[in-house]
């Protein structure tokens, strides 16, 4: 997919304005696409949109399904106005916390709306609402019932699958027959959850099209053991025969570090080819349906991974093995069409990866915080950004701009004004100038680097399990001064 020269911004939909606690697919979204297109942005990017829970962190990237919508994002006003809730049903709304998500308590109150909505929806919705229902449930047969199952299982047995009884764990047709019927009125539920968060999507979506917006999502390349992915779909996977893995993902050791170990299981990719890529197929299909442009995330992974030892902590005990790469995405051009892809390429530049990357003609990253400011011709420094990459003023896994500059040496401090024109003064604009200025095709800033917040407002610190995720921008925060500022540096650049 070729790409005119454009910028966006990045925020995840838990950090949206919203009366419940957390980011929603309501006023708050709207609010937020036309805070964009006030800036004259064409791209509004976020992170993966799957169910989290406290025991992965709330972490977007260790979701349950590589398919379903998270549930926490379902707008309940909307509910509202579909007649399956009231209002006196969202009383009491807890004080929640206007900058910051609170996970558990905001959990409890709305999961509790939603089955009252799914109870008051089976006993009064019209015929019509009911027919939106089957309609979509058929639709997205390929893994909706199967992830509907596996959530009611998840309650029942309250661990991960590989701990449920085995003849549940390695799916015996029995069982799992018998588990449907047990839980028939469960697996409605989920389903019509999951119905909900697809209809306010695609709602949210074309509201974003009558804007000019494109929306783009995020692909990990690995997926959660313990999620529906892996459990309905085992032979993608390299399992044992007790469907555990024997070799995990993540990366090996450098010089300025020891690797890490992710512990998510790794594909099957011999059995995959054979199949036709039908479960990654699948998948692209899914988020194709919800997003128009794609960041996937550790490109490296398609090219080679990095197999570690189930049983081992230790990253070292790893090795290379190949990946399908060129014929993966050939297949995936040849069935789904052109590719909407931009590439997460930090860190792995070698010639093997480069050839691919550039073979489909995917940008690849660019972000100024991993410059070194004084060495001349420094890759991350903006000046010296490709044409046919996208670059970022931070990400979701770095500090904020401003968090970082205050973090600098006055050396170093003294090296990057040199290199962006900068005195230091509204740093975040010189740094979103700069990024702007570039020669790369697509720009993206955050919206804490927008608003120019230091490091309190950082996203997610990698490696750490508490305080990530949480932060929300205010109503107050999507300001008509700030939106005008970006638009007159987007003009400048000509990015839209």
């Amino acid at each position: 997919m070729r790409f005119s020269r454009q910028s966006g911004v990045f925020m995840h939909i838990t950090s949206l304005p919203g009366p419940h606690g957390i980011g929603d697919l309501g006023d708050g979204a709207r609010a937020f696409v036309d805070f964009l297109a006030d800036a004259d942005q064409s791209m509004w990017q976020f992170c993966p949109l799957g169910p989290t829970s406290p025991a992965m962190a709330n972490s977007p990237y260790q979701s349950s399904s590589s398919f379903a919508g998270n549930p926490l994002f379902i707008d309940l006003t909307d509910l509202v106005a579909h007649g399956w809730l009231t209002e006196d049903d969202l009383e009491p709304v807890p004080e929640f916390d206007d900058h910051a998500v609170e996970y558990e308590r905001v959990g409890n109150y709305k999961r509790s709306r939603l089955r009252t909505a799914f109870e008051r929806f089976e006993a009064e919705a019209s015929e019509d609402d009911h027919a939106a229902f089957d309609a979509f449930c058929e639709r997205e047969d390929s893994w909706l019932e199967d992830y509907a199952l596996f959530a009611s299982l998840k309650d029942e047995f309250e661990g991960a699958w590989i701990d449920w009884p085995e003849e549940l764990k390695t799916r015996d047709p029995d069982a799992l027959a018998h588990a449907r019927e047990e839980h028939a009125d469960e697996i409605r539920y989920r389903e019509f959850v999951q119905f909900c968060f697809d209809e306010q999507w695609h709602e949210l979506a074309d509201y974003a099209d009558e804007k000019g917006l494109t929306l783009v999502g995020d692909l990990p390349i690995y997926v959660a053991l313990d999620s529906a992915d892996v459990w309905a779909a085992p032979e993608a996977f390299d399992l044992s025969e007790s469907h555990e893995p024997a070799v995990v993902a993540g990366v090996p050791p450098n010089p300025n570090d020891d690797g890490q170990r992710w512990g998510n299981p790794l594909y099957d990719w011999e059995t995959l080819r054979e199949d036709g890529y039908g479960w990654w197929l699948d998948r692209l299909r899914r988020l194709f349906d919800l997003v128009d442009v794609t960041r996937i995330d550790h490109f490296k992974g398609f090219d080679e991974y990095w197999a570690i030892d189930a049983a081992s902590d230790n990253p070292a005990d790893g090795e290379w093995r190949d990946a399908p790469g060129h014929d993966f995405f050939e297949t995936v051009e040849r069935e789904l069409g052109e590719l909407p892809f931009v590439v997460e390429d930090l860190g792995f530049l070698d010639p093997s990866l480069v050839d691919l990357r550039d073979r489909f003609a995917f940008p690849g990253m660019r972000v100024p915080q991993y410059a070194d400011w004084c060495r001349e011709g420094d890759m991350y420094q903006p000046m010296h950004y490709p044409e046919n990459s996208v670059a970022y003023t931070s990400t979701h896994d770095t500090d904020t701009f401003v968090g970082y500059y205050q973090s600098l040496d006055d050396h170093t401090r003294d090296c990057l004004h040199y290199n962006i024109g900068a005195d230091g003064s509204d740093i975040h604009w010189s740094i979103i100038d700069a990024v702007w200025n570039s020669a790369s095709v697509l720009a993206f800033t955050t919206m804490q680097d927008v608003l120019g917040l230091d490091s309190h407002a950082r996203f997610n610190t990698p490696g750490t399990q508490t305080g990530n995720w949480e932060w929300r921008v205010t109503d107050e925060g999507l300001d008509a001064d700030v939106a005008t500022r970006l638009a007159q540096l987007t003009d400048l650049h000509i990015r839209n």
